[in-house]
């Protein structure tokens, strides 16, 4: 099956939601953006994997004040995988309450279920040196 233009615009509109939604407060609505048994990839800040979209939601309520007033999303990059999926690559930038930002890439498979297309996997990756370390 070929990713059609609509997938792509659908896609990368799904990679927007999660920063409106994590920057509203609606957390309960991830689900939305993730499937129920997502795994988001946080190892690269110190943390676990977070396993499901209630442990989403679970640890942005934890870190409370310290999330990001704004998550923005930007050059994001999509490739069909073989198996239906999509790997799409994007890069974050964090904006906190005191004006200091934070630079990510997003590494995500988006796979097709029966509520559409969901992210089944994010791995969040830190930029902390410029080219590439």
């Amino acid at each position: 099956m070929t990713l059609t233009c609509e997938d792509r615009a659908t896609i990368t509109e799904l990679i927007a939601m999660h920063g409106h939604l994590c920057d509203s407060g609606e957390l309960d609505r991830l689900d939305e953006v993730f499937t129920t048994d997502v795994s988001y990839d946080v190892t690269d800040f110190g943390q676990e994997i977070l396993r499901g979209v209630q442990a989403c939601a679970e640890a942005g309520r934890a870190l409370g004040e310290l999330n990001p007033v704004g998550h923005h999303v930007t050059n994001t990059v999509l490739s069909q995988q073989a198996d239906g999926g999509v790997h799409a690559r994007s890069k974050g930038i964090g904006v906190y309450a005191d004006g200091t930002t934070g630079s990510v890439i997003y590494e995500d498979i988006v796979v097709r279920v029966d509520q559409g297309w969901r992210i089944s996997h994010r791995k969040v990756l830190a930029r902390r040196v410029p080219l590439g370390g």
